[in-house]
């Protein structure tokens, strides 16, 4: 089937964050525009979800509402069909999103004023789960070599090793620099949580987005071992463009780890998802793989034009290779601008609106992080305006 992603859905004025954020950061935006910001789509949502949605409810009574049999089947015959992992049912809970979830995995694993490790620059809801919960904010900056960056593992040994530091909160695939990290890579920050009693909180919301090439590993599934210390945070949401419908899977296999979770996660007095997010994310996991393979064709060829572009365009802005993720990573420090400057040049200027590279921590100031998953006409208007704006 050939799926539709070439139009752009109208989003203004219906309460997209996104859009109320970029009328918010210039008013004046000319009214064609399209954001490349907040990690949602411009793309309409697969068929197959609208359409089963539609039917559902023709005869659905909208009252409080528990994950079905089939629910549960459908999430865990999605993680055996694409991430080659057999999870059983009791391991899975649910969360309104998976922000929810790792503020809840913060407090439960750790006390206030205890560390939690992070490798910036990264997602900047996760300073918030830690500060906003009087945690101390670890940080264990990924490196840059040769053009990519990696895990610094001397450090992190050096942060797991105080007995303060109580959690590795981390992000895979990384999010926003779009790395996939190896199985290799990954072993080796196991091996070093394990031995220092460090849970792991893995964020694998983009799991779904893997570039050819690269191969997404669970942090679970590594080892019985491993799977005993870590918490796997994951979703529908980016891979189907479904975060508006509030509904993640939070994968805990160790019983001890899935107790304290689900005892910290009952003080917020959430006990259930919505009703529509349940649905949605059934059809999506047992007949929406089709859109999501075509998806990953749009997104490998958007990232490819992006590199191209600037390689001919403007040769002083670095695109880092994309891994996973529909993050695009790229760094503009040659231009010598402060932060402000660049931030001024692109929405007022430009009118592009990305996130800004600062608020991913003060390793990204100089880059900017650009939403890859639109239509590819969008994504090259909005660079030719780049371009204009620096030349």
């Amino acid at each position: 089937m050939a799926y539709d992603f070439i139009k752009v859905p109208n989003r203004r004025n219906v309460g997209s964050a996104k859009y109320q954020q970029m009328m918010d950061w210039n008013p004046k935006v000319e009214e064609d525009i399209v954001p490349f910001s907040v990690a949602d789509m411009e793309l309409a949502n697969p068929p197959e979800i609208i359409k089963g949605l539609q039917d559902y409810l023709e005869d659905a009574v909208l009252g409080y509402t528990m994950p079905t049999k089939a629910y549960k089947q459908a999430v865990a015959g999605w993680m055996k069909r694409r991430h080659q992992w057999e999870i059983q049912e009791e391991w899975m809970l649910t969360a309104p999103g998976v922000v929810h979830a790792f503020f809840t995995g913060v407090q439960a694993y750790s006390d206030p004023g205890d560390g939690v490790i992070v490798m910036p620059p990264v997602y900047y809801p996760f300073y918030r789960a830690i500060e906003a919960n009087g945690r101390k904010v670890v940080s264990n900056p990924l490196a840059l070599e040769e053009g990519r960056y990696v895990i610094d593992y001397e450090d992190l040994e050096k942060k797991a090793k105080d007995p303060s530091n109580k959690v590795l909160l981390f992000c895979s695939p990384h999010n926003p620099v779009g790395r996939v990290w190896t199985k290799e890579e990954l072993v080796q920050v196991a091996k070093i949580c394990l031995e220092n009693q460090v849970v792991m909180l893995s964020d694998e919301i983009h799991f779904d987005l893997i570039l050819p090439g690269h191969v997404h590993t669970v942090m679970a599934s590594l080892s019985e071992e491993a799977a005993k210390q870590t918490v796997v945070f994951t979703a529908p949401s980016k891979t189907f463009n479904l975060a508006g419908m509030q509904t993640s899977n939070i994968i805990i296999p160790d019983e001890k780890l899935r107790k304290k979770y689900e005892d910290e996660a009952a003080k917020t007095g959430i006990f259930g998802l919505n009703i529509l997010g349940y649905k949605a994310c059934e059809i999506a996991y047992t007949q929406c793989e089709g859109w999501l393979e075509e998806f990953l064709v749009l997104l490998e060829k958007n990232h490819q034009i992006v590199k191209e572009f600037f390689k001919v365009q403007l040769p002083d802005v670095t695109v880092f290779d994309l891994e996973g993720t529909y993050l695009q990573w790229m760094d503009f420090r040659k231009f010598g601008l402060s932060k402000e400057e660049l931030e001024h040049v692109m929405q007022q200027k430009a009118q592009v609106f990305f996130d800004e590279g600062y608020v991913f921590g003060e390793e990204g100031a100089g880059f900017e992080r650009m939403n890859l998953a639109c239509p590819t006409w969008v994504l090259e208007e909005g660079l030719m305006r780049i371009k204009e704006a620096l030349q």
